[in-house]
């Protein structure tokens, strides 16, 4: 751990692929054997710790955050100082040795609390940005990257950056599907408390009696959760339910506190699913601020959300929206717990 804290916020990278030929292998992705998952990892600068799968995906949870593997789609996030973007050559080559092309990338992340700790090319978006342009495929020539930016908190602004050359398909034409990226920080005490281990359990009993305590287990009580418990503190989980998946990073330690809560869903699912899901995680943690992105929704399914925060003291202070190729609209909201004042006098200013 760095002497100023560990670095909590993500660094979060999707890649597409589509078949080299009509022939297609159901599997695809999923074919990649684990030695090569784990040398990409390598280079990453992370590890495996524990892994789930169904019929849809395969989920990985790792020393630095999470890795789902569908047939024609790799997402991996990662914590800390990672070197997350060093696996993107890797991935691409194992990928064409499989029959398959990269069509879109998306790369995703907070402001860092400590950005000096960052190696190369994390230290700044711009090197972020010219490190993926030099490495994806010129066929991937409809770029763009972005920060969309709250003007009242630092750590929650959203660097985002997408590239695409398949602009023919569903996911970016928009066939319903979302992702939602959720980061918190200044966490409630008593929540954060429940991230320490207790007792002399072995490590999985650890990290099922937190997903119990916390309510973890009830965000979505549908989902095959795989879980796991970090020394001296820290929890990661991963949730599979059909194709979706969500996931769950925590780094309770006072001072730097952090929570992450990440899951893709669709505009077709009952409609106050989503707004339930956010209301929920709020309530697990307690943020002092938060903040939400969501991508591949319009601005009427963001409305149906509405005011979900409102009833647990967190106020929006600020909002950006912004259009990528491949990724379709993002829609990006900070909160900022409400004073007792703006409690009582209903000093809630919307979203």
């Amino acid at each position: 751990m760095a002497a100023s804290g560990f670095e909590g916020f993500e660094k979060r990278l999707e890649l597409r692929f589509s078949w080299h030929y009509p022939a297609r292998d159901w599997l695809g992705l999923r074919r990649i054997e684990f030695h090569h998952l784990e040398r990409v990892l390598a280079l990453v600068q992370c590890t495996v710790v524990s892994a789930v799968g169904n019929g849809f995906f395969d989920a990985y949870v790792l020393s630095e955050s999470s890795m789902f593997v569908y047939p024609t789609r790799v997402i991996i996030k990662t914590c800390g100082t990672t070197q997350l973007l060093r696996s993107v050559c890797p991935f691409i080559l194992l990928a064409a040795d499989l029959g398959l092309t990269i069509c879109s990338c998306r790369y995703t992340r907070g402001s860092f609390m400590f950005p000096e700790l960052q190696p190369f090319p994390h230290g700044s978006f711009k090197d972020e940005v010219s490190y993926l342009e030099d490495r994806l495929p010129a066929a991937l020539s409809d770029r763009k990257s972005s920060v969309l930016r709250s003007n009242n908190m630092a750590h929650h602004c959203w660097h985002v950056f997408t590239a695409t050359g398949c602009a023919r398909l569903g996911y970016v034409t928009g066939d319903g599907s979302y992702t939602i990226e959720v980061c918190m920080t200044e966490l409630d005490r008593a929540s954060a408390g429940r991230f320490y281990p207790t007792g002399i359990m072995e490590g999985c009993s650890i990290s099922k009696a937190m997903t119990r305590a916390t309510g973890i287990g009830d965000i979505n009580p549908r989902a095959l959760i795989c879980d796991f418990a970090f020394e001296p503190c820290g929890y990661s989980m991963n949730g599979i339910d059909g194709d979706r998946y969500s996931t769950i990073h925590v780094t309770p330690e006072e001072g730097f506190s952090y929570a992450s809560y990440e899951c893709n869903g669709s505009v077709h699912d009952a409609k106050d699913e989503i707004t339930w899901v956010l209301r929920k995680v709020a309530q697990v943690f307690g943020p002092g601020s938060m903040s939400v992105s969501i991508t591949g929704v319009s601005q009427e399914v963001w409305a149906r959300i509405g005011g979900s925060l409102e009833a647990l003291a967190l106020k929006c202070c600020d909002r950006s929206d912004d259009e990528f190729p491949g990724a379709g609209t993002v829609i990006f909201r900070t909160f900022t717990r409400m004073t007792r004042s703006e409690t009582t006098t209903g000093g809630y200013n919307g979203w």
